[in-house]
């Protein structure tokens, strides 16, 4: 497994975790406490085991604005662990993580309105879903200002 592959995977797995393997002992221990207090204070693992379980209306009974937060920190962890492995050498590679956490935290905050075929999909299952456009977007913005600046346009 690639070191950029191998550093997404486990931030995927634990925000900081890659940092702190990797020696970054600061900004791993500062990531992953923020993970834990962001966790605890928006009432993630209930929330994940009411969606889990298909208790939509619980789930959303049980989150709270703190859930805002998570997005950011999940995919500026992941983005920084894949930088630091060596990936993410092109200058806008970081588009796909921002649109990813911009799309998953308009995901959360609509995540008890929107309906997806009748179905409320709640915290958990909507901000998910969200994360495939916000990387596609994220690559077609990442790969048009790239062209731009090879074809000297700005």
């Amino acid at each position: 497994m690639e070191k950029p592959t191998e550093a997404l995977l486990l931030s995927i797995a634990l925000p900081g975790f890659w940092q702190l393997i990797n020696g970054r002992l600061v900004k791993g221990t500062i990531l992953l406490g923020l993970e834990f207090i962001v966790n605890i204070k928006a009432n993630l693992n209930e929330v994940i085991i009411s969606s889990f379980h298909g208790d939509i209306e619980k789930a959303i009974a049980h989150v709270n604005q703190w859930l805002m937060f998570y997005p950011c920190l999940y995919f500026f962890s992941m983005w920084d662990a894949f930088k630091d492995a060596g990936g993410g050498k092109d200058e806008f590679s970081f588009f796909p993580f921002v649109f990813a956490a911009f799309f998953v935290t308009v995901g959360c905050i609509y995540s008890s309105t929107i309906r997806l075929f009748g179905v409320i999909l709640g915290p958990i299952w909507l901000p998910m879903l969200c994360v495939v456009p916000g990387i596609l977007l994220g690559i077609i913005f990442m790969t048009t200002l790239k062209n731009f600046k090879d074809k000297n346009v700005f």
